[in-house]
Formats: structure tokens, C-alpha cells, sequence
């Protein structure tokens, strides 16, 4: 029978796994290679055994082949980060699957320099800098798809630390749906973005998915009509059609200052990476009242924080009540694994967590996942997204005009309609999209 080429990769890896035995090879024999040589650097003087370094004694391409294979393992087993981390007596390697580090099968200690070293030529960095951050970037091509590695090299007291950040297009070209907004929510959202003018402006913490659904709302208005400009720190995602700028502080590009250069290209719409001072806050306010649609990020714990951040940075409460159209909060859990979830009736404790009545929901039947091969055992695969989404109404500007705390600004806000992240959790929890578990972990500070 037909089957998608993806699926049968997938199988293919789960059930032979040849990559993860390579790498187990590659190391079993590269550490003998290591015992042999150690025997013999032994009886060998300082001098000849620089000599031998500089000579190029490692394999050099065993060392690229190791390389590659745990960046192409990282890729198959959807890892967003790698983690390469130098300790005492250790060299550590973790991958970051679905928000969660994970150890995987590591370098000996004595391959640490060649692997970083390799890591650092591939990404453009000065190999012989080792004592300030560097960053840079890996193309690479796995499975008939070029890949964009960020890499970022942290000088530690036993040798560097180096992350990669898996950047794939296909993730960021994603629906709505597809990201984790409820159907109530596409509506919105599809409305916030069409608005002519205005701030709308995403909160969360780094790697809660607030790029990924910047990129979807741009796409959406990325058309023949439609000027789009950005200015990131740094540009992750390449958008066609889409003019982007690249922060560069070093020479003077700020945030601020592409901004205000972005202004006299007669954009239309216009992405902010991140607002992070007044200067920026004021010029993304001013092109929001002259006629442009502004999208940027933030960060604060919830939706009504944002406008007391704002304001706290030294925007006037009137201008922030006049840009600003909406915020959304947004955060990632985890999806219970669809081939070993298991439904188990609610318990009251979980129904009173999230703020409900027991006996309105004791005949709630509730997901989890026991855990199997497929998931790796964890009962999870996969990520989406929950949502708090705050419209400035005539009350709620009448509020932040008054400087009232944004708890207070809270409560108006869900007694007009809001759903607080927590509830939207639990929405997804019903549907069995995730687990209890999981939301009550990414939600604690949340109001039930």
C-alpha cells in the first residue's frame, strides 16, 4: 500500500535506529583507538606530544562523521536544542525534545576540543577565541532538507558550552490550528491581525513558540498588497516576500534605530523582535497611531501585564491605551502520545486545580499517556500552544489610563471574556489533546 515517505522514515527509525547504532560504534571504537594512544602518550615527553597535536593526530574526518550524526540523530528525534557541556571530568550531550533535556550517548572527555573545535568551524567562529561568547550559524542538509543550526558558544571555567537551535521553516509556516489556537481563538486572532493599525503585542518566556505565531500571522498577511518589514535580533526564519533587517548593536543597528529607518520605507506592517526598552517602546508606539500595523513580543508572566510593563518603561499610559489593540500570552505543553494515551476518569483534586466544580465535571474522562517506544517512553510527542488573549476594550484603557495593577486589570478582563492561560489548558485537557499533569506544571503561577 501507499504510505507517506515520512511515516515510513519514521518507522524505519524506530525499529532500527542504524544512526544511534553508528554513533555507539563510531565511540566504542574511537575510545579504544584512545586507550591504545594513551598507552603510549605515557612514555612520550611534552615536547613530542604537542608535536603529535599539531601534527594532526585525530581523525579528523571520524571526528566530522560523529559531528554529523549527532546533529542528524538530534534532527530525527525532533530536538529543538543541543547541548554540548564541558565539566570537570565529563563531556555532556543533551537534546532538548519537546521543552525537556534529555541525556543521549556522549564524547569522551578527551574528544571534547576536537568536537567543539569542529562545531566552531562549521558554525564561522574564531577558533582560537575562547574566552568571550561567540555566535554563529550550521546549514546542513539532512533528508533532502536544509537545515539552519543557531549556535552560541559560552565560555565556562572547563571549556565552552556550546547550543544549537534547530531553526525549520516548515515549523513557523504553520495554520492556527496547527499551532494550538482554539477555533474562538483563530476567529480573534484572524481579526486582531486584519485591523489597519495598531500594537499586538505577544508575551512568554524564551521558547514558549512566540516566533512561530508571529510567522504564522505574517504569513497570513503576506500578500502582492501588503509591505511587510522586520527587525529581529537575530533573523531565525527567511520569509519570502518578506523585507527583514538584522539587529547588529556592534555597529549602532539597535532595535530602536531600524525601526525608525523601517518607518520612512512606507511599511505597511511591521514585525519588532522584541520590545526591550523606552526607545524602542516609544518608536513601535508612534508608527502604531500613524497608520502601521505593529507586531511584537514581551516579556511579562500574563496578557494584562504587558500594558504595566509598558508603562513602567516610560511610555505615557495615554499612548499605550491609544497603540495598543491586544495581547496574547502564550505557552507550550506538551501532547500526550496518540499511540499509548489512555483515558482515566478525573479525580476532584485535578477538577479544584483548575478552578472547577467537582460535581459539575465528575463524569469528565481525562487523557494521559502510559508510555511507549513511540514517545520514548515519556506518554508525550509533540508540542502545541495555550493561549490568554486580551482585547483593549473602552474598560480596560480606562483601567490602564489610572494605573490600576494589572491583578486588577485581570479580573475586568476574564469578567469580560478572557480565558486565562490556565483555562485554556483545560480546555485542551477535555479535548484530550494534553494532560492535567502538564498544564498544572506550565501554569503554576497562574490564577485557577
Amino acid at each position: 500500500m501507499i504510505a507517506d515517505p515520512s511515516e515510513v522514515g519514521e518507522l524505519i527509525e524506530r525499529y532500527y535506529r542504524n544512526n544511534a547504532l553508528l554513533v555507539s560504534q563510531i565511540l566504542e571504537e574511537t575510545k579504544k583507538e584512545e586507550s591504545v594512544k594513551q598507552a603510549e602518550e605515557e612514555t612520550l615527553t611534552t615536547e613530542q606530544l604537542a608535536g603529535d597535536i599539531l601534527a594532526g593526530d585525530m581523525d579528523e574526518g571520524r571526528i566530522k562523521q560523529l559531528v554529523d550524526l549527532i546533529l542528524r540523530n538530534a534532527y530525527k528525534e525532533r530536538a529543538s536544542d543541543i547541548h554540548f557541556e564541558c565539566y570537570e571530568k565529563e563531556f555532556r550531550v543533551r537534546f532538548r525534545i519537546d521543552g525537556i533535556l534529555h541525556d543521549r550517548e556522549s564524547p569522551g572527555p578527551s574528544l571534547r576540543a576536537p568536537v567543539l573545535t569542529r562545531l566552531k568551524l562549521m558554525a564561522g567562529m574564531d577558533l582560537a577565541e575562547k574566552r568571550i561568547p561567540q555566535d554563529g550559524r550550521i546549514a546542513l542538509r539532512i533528508e533532502g532538507k536544509t537545515l539552519d543550526f543557531r549556535v552560541s558558544a559560552l565560555p565556562s571555567i572547563h571549556g565552552e558550552s556550546i547550543v544549537l537551535r534547530l531553526l525549520e521553516t516548515a515549523s513557523v509556516m504553520r495554520g492556527l490550528e496547527e499551532i494550538g489556537f482554539l477555533p474562538e481563538n483563530v476567529r480573534t486572532f484572524n481579526e486582531l491581525i486584519r485591523k489597519p493599525n495598531g500594537i499586538i503585542l505577544l508575551t512568554g518566556p524564551t521558547g514558549s513558540g512566540k516566533t512561530t505565531t508571529l510567522y504564522s500571522a505574517i504569513s497570513l498577511l503576506n500578500t502582492v498588497d501588503t509591505k511587510i518589514i522586520t527587525v529581529e535580533n537575530p533573523v531565525e526564519y527567511q520569509i519570502e516576500g518578506v523585507n527583514q533587517m538584522q539587529v547588529n548593536d556592534e555597529i549602532g543597528l539597535t532595535f530602536a534605530q531600524g525601526l525608525r529607518t523601517i518607518l520612512r520605507q512606507a511599511p505597511d506592517v511591521i514585525l519588532v523582535g522584541e520590545i526591550r526598552d523606552k526607545e524602542t517602546a516609544e518608536i513601535a508606539v508612534t508608527a502604531a497611531l500613524t497608520g502601521h500595523l505593529v507586531f511584537s513580543t514581551l516579556h511579562t508572566n500574563d496578557a494584562p501585564g504587558a500594558t504595566t510593563r509598558l508603562i513602567e518603561m516610560g511610555v505615557a499610559p495615554y499612548m499605550v491605551c491609544s497603540s495598543l489593540q491586544a495581547v496574547i500570552a502564550q505557552r507550550l505543553v506538551r501532547r500526550v502520545c496518540k499511540e499509548c494515551r489512555e483515558f482515566y476518569p478525573a479525580t476532584p483534586v485535578e477538577i479544584t486545580e483548575f478552578g472547577k466544580d467537582p460535581d459539575l465535571f465528575r463524569d469528565v474522562m481525562l487523557v494521559r499517556g502510559r508510555g511507549c517506544d513511540y514517545c520514548s517512553h515519556t506518554g508525550y510527542r509533540g508540542r502545541t500552544a495555550i493561549h490568554e488573549i486580551m482585547i483593549m476594550t473602552d474598560e480596560i484603557r480606562d483601567m490602564v489610563m489610572a494605573r490600576r495593577p494589572s491583578e486588577v486589570i485581570k479580573v475586568l478582563a476574564r469578567e469580560q471574556g478572557m480565558r486565562t492561560l490556565r483555562e485554556d489548558g483545560w480546555e485542551k485537557v477535555r479535548l484530550g489533546i494534553t494532560t492535567s499533569t502538564e498544564v498544572l506544571r506550565i501554569t503554576q503561577g497562574d490564577v485557577a
